[in-house]
């Protein structure tokens, strides 16, 4: 492969001319990686910012105003591609530290779950066989009201019943409890 100088590759890249680019790629894609790498300190995310800038580059034709030799255009452009990924990457674990202590359950929110499914357990043990069957069916394996229908042999109308009146009666129990 010759090699060109910048100005006569842009000429070519304004014409659309698409070897142009791929010698724009080889010629700075190594150089581009290293400041990357540099940068972020992981390869693929290195790798990553450096393909969607030549992609963008390519696509979104920012050759159409530049002029002259441009290393200094594409170093400066893939640093702060990756000046930017470094500051979203920071929110992000920011954020995610935030949500960790808002929102991860402690042990005593298991141990509170733990409690209140038992009590739960044992306030459907209080139910009539059938509305018992029904609520574990529909809730727990999570079935279609016609599939509970269909193998406890009832109609689709008891099964509404049954969860209705056993909705309620777990409801008006577990609210005695808290």
């Amino acid at each position: 492969m010759h090699y060109h100088p910048d100005s006569f590759l842009l000429e070519k890249l304004k014409e659309g001319d698409m070897f142009a680019f791929n010698a724009f790629f080889i010629k700075y894609y190594k150089l581009l990686l290293v400041t990357a790498y540099f940068y972020l300190k992981d390869e693929q995310e290195a790798k990553d910012i450096v393909q969607d800038f030549l992609f963008e580059f390519w696509h979104k034709k920012f050759f159409l105003k530049l002029e002259g030799e441009i290393k200094g255009y594409l170093y400066t452009s893939v640093k702060n591609k990756c000046l930017n990924a470094q500051k979203k990457n920071k929110v992000e674990r920011e954020r995610l530290v935030v949500f960790e202590h808002t929102y991860l359950p402690s042990d005593d929110y298991h141990r509170d779950k733990e409690r209140q499914f038992a009590l739960l357990l044992e306030a459907m043990n209080h139910l009539p066989r059938q509305r018992r069957e029904v609520l574990y069916r529909v809730y727990l394996k999570e079935k279609k009201y016609q599939e509970a229908a269909d193998e406890l042999g009832i109609s689709l109308n008891t099964v509404k019943t049954h969860l209705k009146i056993g909705l309620k009666h777990l409801r008006e129990k577990l609210k005695k409890i808290h």
